[in-house]
């Protein structure tokens, strides 16, 4: 793919960091629309521009698209009222697609989610089918990527149970059987840059499920022993969940666990259709591959140069 300029909306979360961290490295230049502009992880990256935008304001979202090659949209928010979950996830792609007509940008990536239905049983889940259809309808050059739970060394997944075990004597665990398949924050970016990169992509929904499927608890034992903190784990019937989770919402801080994402893990996240590794030129690394070095607490050098080399990268 030669270079390019791309705007990333929702660049400045967990993917879009990774996610822009490649692009840059590949020699794209990038505009990454952000409410803040001093984000420390984009002060290396030379290529990439901040930029503070109200991305729910079309004509100020028509002003940000504009000149660019190719729009990657991947806003998502994992707590919230029904309203705000459509706003985020369903009314911003349908703005996306239009600012992109509207300038005349015909390549648009959209970061969806593993699980996105409308019949599915959390607003999460069925306002992110939403966005997915306002995409599937723009009538521009479209790829809509679906993850699974996705993990990493700066994860907020598999770093939060690790934390959990160091302070808890017990793990109790809504949607402990709930099955998923991990897929690697580095193989999601990849997989949007090969998808930039290969028309055959155009008009595609791709399945980005890793190698490994897991219950929610063997995962959290995972996180446990790895970090050297095992717990017991003790799965939580469906209304003894709803009632901590709606605890937790109360709780002042970050929300570590609401209602809407107790009735996600009520349909397992994997895919019947495996990695679109032939589309995109290469296989997803295995989390056990990787994660239990990072949890253990080596070295990032070390553990970056580990996830390369076993990773084939």
């Amino acid at each position: 793919m030669s270079t390019q300029k791309i705007c990333l909306i929702g660049g400045s979360g967990f993917i879009g960091r990774h996610l822009a961290a490649r692009l840059a490295g590949l020699g794209h230049r990038l505009t990454v629309a952000s409410r803040r502009t001093d984000l420390p992880g984009f002060r290396v990256l030379p290529s990439a521009e901040l930029v503070r935008a109200d991305i729910h304001d079309p004509a100020e979202l028509a002003r940000l698209v504009a000149g660019h090659d190719a729009v990657i949209s991947m806003v998502g928010i994992l707590h919230g009222s029904r309203a705000q979950f459509e706003k985020a996830h369903a009314e911003l792609p349908e703005k996306i697609a239009a600012a992109c007509r509207r300038q005349g940008v015909r390549r648009l990536l959209h970061i969806s989610a593993l699980g996105a239905a409308q019949d599915a049983p959390s607003d999460y889940q069925q306002t992110k089918a939403l966005g997915e259809l306002a995409v599937e309808s723009s009538g521009l050059d479209w790829t809509i990527l679906r993850p699974s739970v996705v993990f990493g060394q700066d994860d907020a997944f598999l770093n939060m149970f690790a934390d959990l075990q160091r302070l808890l004597p017990v793990l109790p665990l809504a949607g402990a059987g709930c099955r998923m398949a991990p897929v690697w924050v580095d193989d999601v970016a990849r997989a949007a840059c090969e998808s930039l990169a290969r028309g055959e992509t155009v008009g595609r929904k791709l399945d980005l499920a890793g190698p490994e499927i897991y219950t929610l608890a063997a995962l959290a034992r995972l996180a446990g022993r790895a970090s050297g903190h095992p717990r017991p784990v003790l799965g939580l019937p469906d209304g003894l969940a709803m009632l901590q989770a709606a605890l937790m919402e109360w709780l002042p801080g970050p929300t570590l666990m609401s209602r809407d994402n107790v009735r996600s893990l009520r349909r397992d996240n994997v895919s019947d259709r495996p990695f679109p590794s032939e589309l995109l030129g290469f296989e997803p690394a295995a989390l056990s591959a990787l994660a239990p070095d990072w949890l253990a607490g080596r070295d990032r050098n070390d553990t970056m140069s580990g996830y390369r080399t076993k990773a084939a990268r």
